[in-house]
This record gives C-alpha cells, structure tokens and sequence, in this order.
C-alpha cells in the first residue's frame, strides 16, 4: 500500500497533543478586530480543541503525527 501525504496547509494549522487531541486556532481571529471589544480580542489567544464533528476529517489530513 502506498503512503499517505500529508496536507501541508493542515499541517501548519493544527497541532496535535500528547494525549492525541487536536487543538486549532480560533475563526475570526484576524477579520474585522477593530470593531471587537478587548475580551473578544483576548479570547483569540491561544488554541482550542477541534469539535469531535471535524477530528475525523483532520486525522485524514495528518496521517502522520
């Protein structure tokens, strides 16, 4: 069977953890900030988990973690 290729763009969007979680960075993090008060700003920093809806999909694009 051949390998998989990675998804390269995935590759550098998510991170996988120690525990096998796949963490992303928040939507809407770069569009329209001036308009957004400082709490919603701030809630940008860092990563979240991904929706047990999209792992599946994600897995798919990073075969190798």
């Amino acid at each position: 069977m051949p390998k998989l290729k990675t998804h390269k763009s995935a590759k550098r969007r998510i991170r996988i953890t120690g525990t096998g979680k796949i963490m992303h960075a928040k939507i809407g993090k770069s569009h329209l900030r001036r308009k957004k008060p400082p709490r919603v700003k701030r809630q940008y920093a860092g990563q979240v988990v991904a929706s047990s809806a999209n792992r599946t999909r994600l897995e798919r694009l990073v075969p190798y973690r």
